[in-house]
């Protein structure tokens, strides 16, 4: 192979590599968006019937969402997210006093679901103190979302669902 033809298929290839990141990009500014039109109330009920009000809002030139969440017999949370390189990051700032963070990398623009997986948190002494591991965020449509959040405590998984519908 020649050193023409050699360099041909390697700039062919950084190409391909920097559409492919550029494509992940675009996805996750897609599902932001998708992020962003939650803006308002919500109120719902969790798996056991309780009232749960949830509140989303556009913060810093619309580049983060910021969701208050009230569940029944639970201090309010706070999560922030943002677009993230490929994926969307959560930030959870929990009653327990530690801050979970989170990424979720979506396959495309038009996703149902959002899969947040733990990448570390803030003021967590040891991976087996209890904590938020896990969050799939579902949308059904663009009035009904469901919030399943995975609490993790000494390597033991408890999921928390939340249906919330928009209010009016």
């Amino acid at each position: 192979m020649n050193k023409i033809t050699r360099l041909c298929i390697s700039t062919m290839v950084a190409i391909a590599i920097s559409l492919f990141s550029l494509a992940q990009a675009n996805h996750a500014t897609e599902v932001f968006q998708k992020l962003q039109s939650l803006k308002g109330d919500w109120q719902g009920k969790d798996e056991q019937g309780n009232v749960v009000k949830s509140n989303f809002k556009l913060m810093i030139s619309n580049t983060v969402v910021m969701e208050t969440l009230d569940a029944s017999g639970m201090e309010e949370m706070l999560t922030l997210y943002s677009v993230d390189g490929n994926g969307i990051s959560l930030l959870h700032y929990c009653p327990t006093n530690n801050q979970p963070h989170m990424r979720a990398i979506p396959s495309s623009g038009n996703v149902n679901q959002l899969n947040f997986s733990f990448l570390d948190a803030g003021n967590l002494s040891s991976i087996a103190v209890g904590h938020e591991h896990q969050m799939i965020m579902e949308f059904e449509d663009k009035d009904h979302i469901t919030e399943r959040w995975t609490w993790q405590s000494n390597g033991k998984d408890t999921e928390m669902i939340y249906q919330l519908v928009r209010t009016k």
